[in-house]
């Protein structure tokens, strides 16, 4: 196990915005401080991820789970059963809740898991924070169950590993979903459905798949603001309001970087988009965005974002 320094030094990384690579049953995490919406960003640049899909954030006890979001009465009973395990939930966010809407993909979900790893679970106590921690491997690659693999794969993309052993489960967590359309099952993993259903006293639907995902291992889910967006617009037109970027940022409050940092232009992207829309305005134009590194998931964001509504 680390040492108490270790854990100490990699939660005052996480604090400062860092990321860090930890242990969890299942298979090691990249962690980022789930509050911090640069450094969440940091984690999709740092997995080449092509596009922002949903993160599980992790937290030490039931008490800190529950404050994020708003559990059922069987969500309850399946988190006390599995917790700390290889079980993530999705339920609504709480109105209260700080984490970044970014590691939630722009939904008004959030998917939560308290993790059984000793040194996962020392590490989320000494950060004080909520963490996401996706698998800490490069997108499309074979998740890391060593500190090796980790270190394999991310180098210096990670300010520290903390080198917990082999993971036990080595295969990511299942993932139960209590939205409006009730319980699903959206990804198998190291709970198996006959015992969650054992916990529920019923079956399960299974989702593995979804246009509005709310859980890594699902399709992009869709955040689309009230206004409609034009995108690519040098300048606004009469009535929009403007989202700038780069050069393009003088007309107007908001601008996703007005430096053309794209770690930035993400980490703002879900949060103005709701500040904006907040304002009851009905059209959005949206600045032109480097389409390479993370400029290629704020694209496709903003396209999804723009495409036709359904009118049914």
């Amino acid at each position: 196990m680390a040492p108490h320094s270790d854990i100490a030094a990699a939660a005052q990384a996480l604090r400062e915005g860092q990321l860090v690579a930890f242990p969890t049953e299942t298979v090691y995490g990249l962690g980022a401080d789930a509050t911090n919406d640069e450094a969440v960003a940091r984690v999709y640049a740092a997995k080449g991820r092509p596009s922002f899909n949903p993160l599980i954030t992790h937290v030490p006890d039931l008490e800190e789970a529950f404050a994020l979001g708003h559990f059922t009465q069987e969500a309850k009973a399946l988190a006390r059963a599995f917790w700390p395990g290889p079980l993530s939930l999705v339920v609504p966010r709480a109105a209260s809740c700080p984490v970044s809407l970014l590691a939630s993909a722009g939904n008004d979900s959030i998917a939560i898991r308290i993790p059984s790893h000793p040194m996962a679970l020392d590490l989320l106590k000494a950060t004080g924070r909520p963490v996401v921690a996706p698998s800490a491997n490069p997108s499309g690659k074979i998740s890391p169950t060593t500190a090796e693999h980790v270190r394999r794969h991310l180098k210096d993309k990670v300010a520290m590993v903390l080198d917990g052993g082999r993971c036990k489960v080595g295969v990511e967590s299942s993932v139960v979903s209590f939205l409006a359309d009730g319980p699903k099952l959206l990804r198998q993993g190291g709970v198996p459905r006959t015992e969650i259903e054992k916990v529920l006293g019923h079956a399960i639907a299974v989702e593995s798949h979804s246009a509005r995902p709310h859980a890594p291992g699902q399709l992009l889910s869709h955040y689309a603001p009230h206004a409609e967006l034009r995108l690519n617009a040098d300048t606004p037109r009469e009535g929009e309001a403007y989202l700038g970027f780069g050069p393009f940022h003088a007309h107007g409050p908001w601008t996703l970087s007005a430096r053309g940092d794209l770690v930035e232009a993400a980490a703002s992207l879900f949060r103005l988009l709701h500040e904006i829309d907040a304002t009851g305005v009905t059209r959005i134009a949206v600045a032109p965005v480097p389409h390479h590194g993370l400029g290629e998931a704020i694209n496709d964001r903003l396209l999804r974002a723009a495409a036709p509504r359904d009118s049914a």
